[in-house]
């Protein structure tokens, strides 16, 4: 769910992006069906999460939804540090802002649909349409990607609650990410750096 991470994460490498954004409607094997650069993002979408899933951050994060949500809770947390990341200017001063930068990853995206399989074909115009990338910014849109959750989710029907959680602590959410992102963005950057030599 954490798309914008994922896209930022990418380091504006355009095949990196498309296999970073696909990768979990990518399943077993047919990840080989893609160039080296597509794979190479697939692979690094997957380290992320796995980084993401052991972190203390993201396990006290987790906490706050788990009474009500359970296994869905990292789902939620993803959503929830889309939105700092958002609102992380500092993060956007080489590419002109965020909604620059979201405009950027939609013409790269867009450039290698014929690419993308059935699921993300068919979710990336409502993506681009609603610009989930930039409004992850605001607390309206976390609703709303909340209820996306929900949508797509077999065992939850209501996002209430959790938009109710999101209020309630997000100072302590927002601790959280400021724990959390600079160490996943520099294991993300020597991941891929040490991936390119290894490839050399």
């Amino acid at each position: 769910m954490n798309y914008l991470a994922h896209a930022y994460l990418s380091f504006n490498e355009p095949e990196i992006l498309v296999g970073n954004m696909i990768s979990d409607f990518v399943k077993g094997k047919k990840k080989f069906n893609y160039s080296p650069g597509i794979l190479q993002g697939i692979d690094l979408h997957r380290l992320i999460d796995t980084f993401t899933d052991v972190h203390p951050a993201t396990a006290e994060a987790k906490n706050y939804f788990r009474p009500s949500y359970r296994l869905y809770s990292g789902a939620f947390v993803d959503v929830v540090f889309d939105h700092f990341l958002a609102l992380d200017n500092a993060q956007y001063v080489d590419s002109g802002g965020l909604e620059k930068f979201a405009l950027h990853t939609y013409d790269s995206l867009d450039k290698n649909f014929d690419l993308f399989p059935v699921p993300f074909q068919l979710m990336f115009p409502f993506m681009k349409k609603q610009n989930w990338l930039y409004n992850y910014r605001t607390r309206e849109g976390i609703e709303k990607s909340f209820n996306g959750l929900v949508r797509r989710a077999a065992y939850l029907d209501e996002s209430t609650q959790a938009f109710r959680i999101f209020n309630e602590h997000y100072e302590e959410f927002k601790n959280c990410y400021n724990q959390f992102f600079p160490e996943l963005k520099s294991f993300t950057a020597k991941s891929l750096s040490n991936e390119k030599n290894y490839n050399r």
